[in-house]
């Protein structure tokens, strides 16, 4: 059986989270949670989440609801605040204690986001947090940069996509889920099985030719591509020769 894990975007509906400039936390989290179910999901997951829309329920309505779903996992999307303005940046993540898989979903989720470009202040206990404290199966709670730094805001508005592909790679690390992601771009399918040994098949085969395969999860397949490239010209060059090669091919935008 798959994983399973509950997303919950923090605050919602009449409860805005930080304030910053207009900007509300509990629409930079619904948003982000939003992106990294669906990287989970494409990855063979099991994904719920306790809002998907602007509403409110309080930490402890979120506890239960994940304790009675009897996910495997219970993370939670945040954005961070400091009492005065554009004075502390970076991410860290929460943790009722310092023990066990959540410590090590904490440590690989924050390592991902510095890979991004946050600084990494790393794993802190919170056992008063009602998320932390009541739910049954391993929770973090990830605050993903200080709404009121501009520097943190910057980097979350140009690279959400990276963000959201940073914190599904460390939940993936942590369960030792094969996690292959392509950069945006274009590249060459040359298969897509249900069989994941027909696609490690097709992937060796294609190496042993030098060519760049790579296998990846999604949408209930293996799907093997090759190559990554930046524009539609290079993709179409590597396509002529995979088909010279005797390969079925298909140019996909990544």
């Amino acid at each position: 059986m798959p994983y399973s894990i509950m997303l919950d975007a923090g605050h919602g509906g009449r409860d805005p989270g930080a304030v910053y400039n207009g900007r509300q936390e509990k629409d930079d989290t619904l948003r982000l949670t939003l992106a990294i179910g669906e990287i989970l999901q494409n990855h063979g997951l099991d994904v719920e989440y306790t809002r998907t829309t602007d509403i409110y329920e309080s930490p402890y309505e979120k506890a239960m609801e994940a304790n009675n779903a009897d996910v495997d996992f219970f993370v939670s999307i945040h954005r961070n605040s400091y009492p005065t303005d554009n004075t502390v940046s970076g991410v860290e993540t929460l943790v009722y204690d310092k023990s066990g898989i959540k410590l090590k979903m904490a440590e690989d989720i924050d390592e991902q986001l510095e890979s991004v470009g946050f600084v990494n202040l790393g794993v802190k206990e919170r056992p008063g947090l009602v998320v932390l404290r009541r739910t049954k199966m391993p929770a973090v709670l990830v605050e993903v940069g200080f709404l009121n730094s501009d520097t943190d805001n910057t980097l979350f508005d140009n690279n959400f996509d990276d963000i959201a592909q940073a914190i599904a790679a460390g939940i993936l690390d942590t369960l030792e889920v094969e996690h292959s992601i392509l950069p945006a771009g274009y590249t060459v399918q040359t298969g897509a099985f249900r069989n994941q040994n027909y696609a490690a098949r097709l992937e060796n085969e294609l190496k042993a030719q030098d060519f760049p395969a790579v296998t990846i999860q999604e949408d209930g397949l293996y799907r093997v591509f090759v190559g990554s490239y930046t524009t539609l010209d290079d993709a179409a060059d590597m396509e002529r020769k995979l088909k010279r090669a005797g390969y079925q091919t298909l140019i996909v935008s990544t």
